[in-house]
């Protein structure tokens, strides 16, 4: 897909990486891969409890997989490479791992953009029509939900990544980054790109604002809906069922935003790590937890294999 006669344009790329070799950075790194195991086992087990447990054999956590699947793909497509040359010393990956980290980051990314918009949709029929939320979210839509997030972003990252990685780069190829985010990746471009530049811009505002508007739609009628309920106690129950997904939504598009809708004139290289390290470890490490530690069946069936667990010893 890449291969061009000028053999140049495969050279290696040079991350520079999030820390230098200070003993504050070491230490800062050292924390860093503690909260890369807890994004990784947290979303593991969720991914494992859901398939376990019947109990949560139900639309709103088959998209909770896919949720925890997509920030298991999400810190393991960054965080291994960034750690491995951290230990390592060296600061390369390769122009073909580079496009491939560049293809599955934007990947995930955007299916979860879409998949939070249409997790927004379940909540909305499980709260104004709870008599026919099996009709309506059947096994078939909720199957289709999914595959759309996955299909949809997947293409359009393929678009960019093949676009991205045909233009020639300049020396010394140094990416100000510690994976291959198109921003920094854009940068060491050697030809003017600015209408490939406010192309990705306008997507980035679809693929962003356009869940967003989805979101924003369905909880004005969640809210109209809560509002109409006489039952304090359904009030409740209504928002609580609501809270966890409006607390990731706001996480993962705030972090979004900050990262690929600022102007160009506002964006430091510092800023870029710090709004990307948020999206690429936090937040998939905070995620699962929101779900666990807010979600009643959830926090059952793990109580239930931690028991197991503990009759068996």
């Amino acid at each position: 897909m890449w291969l061009r006669n000028d053999t140049s344009s495969l050279e290696d790329f040079v991350l520079e990486g999030l820390f230098d070799d200070s003993l504050t950075h070491l230490l800062l790194f050292s924390l860093t891969m503690v909260v890369f195991l807890i994004a990784v086992s947290a979303n593991t087990l969720t991914i494992l409890l859901i398939c376990a447990d019947t109990r949560l054999h139900s639309p709103m956590y088959f998209l909770l997989s896919q949720l925890s699947l997509m920030d298991l793909m999400y810190v393991c497509t960054t965080i291994p490479k960034m750690a491995t040359n951290y230990l390592s010393g060296k600061k390369s990956i390769s122009f073909v791992g580079c496009a491939i980290q560049h293809f599955i980051y934007l990947s995930v990314g955007g299916a979860e953009c879409l998949l939070l918009a249409l997790m927004s949709y379940d909540r909305y029929v499980a709260i104004c029509h709870p008599l026919h939320y099996t009709v309506l979210m059947s096994r078939r839509l909720t199957l289709m939900m999914a595959v759309m997030s996955w299909l949809g972003a997947s293409t359009n990252s393929l678009i960019h990544t093949v676009i991205l990685m045909h233009f020639p780069f300049c020396g010394p190829r140094k990416i100000s980054h510690f994976y291959c985010e198109f921003p920094a990746v854009v940068k060491l471009v050697c030809e003017d790109i600015t209408v490939y530049e406010t192309t990705v811009y306008i997507s980035t505002i679809l693929i962003l604002l356009i869940p967003i508007s989805l979101v924003s739609t369905s909880y004005a009628f969640i809210v109209h809906s809560v509002i109409k309920m006489r039952s304090a106690g359904s009030k409740r129950n209504a928002f609580a069922t609501c809270s966890s997904h409006l607390t990731v939504v706001f996480l993962w598009f705030g972090a979004c935003i900050f990262s690929y809708m600022r102007p160009r004139a506002l964006r430091t290289p510092l800023q870029d790590k710090v709004g990307s390290a948020f999206y690429s470890i936090i937040t998939p490490t905070l995620n699962p937890l929101i779900y666990t530690l807010r979600n009643k069946d959830v926090a059952k069936a793990l109580r239930k294999v931690l028991g197991r667990g503990s009759t068996n010893h």
